[in-house]
């Protein structure tokens, strides 16, 4: 339950501003249609996140206890500052060939996600808790929590959130996490 808990939160907090909620936004105004968007995060998010558990999963085989413990402490202190940095997303970058709202927002956020922050979070999430269904579905909730409202509310909400606190506040738990994997307190899982 704890891998779950702090996959949905520290995800839905980095998703704030990130250029996949920003692509959310775009889709949003361009398509207006909102249940296509959706399954079309949904699914690409499922996915996406699917692939970056089983990475996170392999890499507990593939590493010795102790260069995983260094690898992912140190992951999670990059994804601390990582964090703090803003995103920017092109509107071009959301041009693809038209195939429908689904098809379109399925395609777009699936590469969107590719090497985010999001996708890396769930990798070392992943081989933290070793626990690949309890991140997969925490992360996905957690994109789900940033990205829905951003569908539905569009602009009338992306002026008025608190992005740089919200980003400071999932830095500092990437940082606590970080600290805590290079201290040791995932001994007890076997790193």
């Amino acid at each position: 339950m704890e891998a779950f808990l702090v996959a949905t939160g520290i995800v839905a907090l980095a998703e704030i501003g990130d250029k996949t909620q920003l692509l959310a936004f775009i889709l949003s105004a361009r398509f207006r249609r909102p249940t296509p968007i959706i399954l079309g995060v949904l699914v690409a998010t499922i996915a996406n996140h699917a692939f970056a558990g089983a990475v996170g999963a392999w890499l507990t085989t593939a590493l010795g206890p102790t260069v995983l413990r260094w690898v992912l402490g140190i992951s999670f202190l990059a994804m601390a500052v990582w964090t703090l940095i803003p995103d920017k997303f092109d509107e071009g970058d959301a041009k693809l060939a038209p195939r429908g709202v689904f098809t379109t927002t399925l395609i777009a956020f699936f590469l969107a996600e590719m090497g985010d922050k999001t996708q890396i979070a769930t990798i070392a999430l992943a081989a933290q808790y070793n626990a690949f269904a309890a991140v997969v579905a925490g992360t996905t909730l957690g994109m789900m929590i940033a990205n829905v409202p951003a569908v539905l509310l569009g602009d009338r909400i992306a002026h008025r959130m608190p992005v740089r606190l919200v980003h400071a506040i999932a830095a500092a738990i990437f940082a606590v996490l970080g600290a805590a994997t290079l201290l040791g307190a995932g001994r007890a899982l076997g790193f």
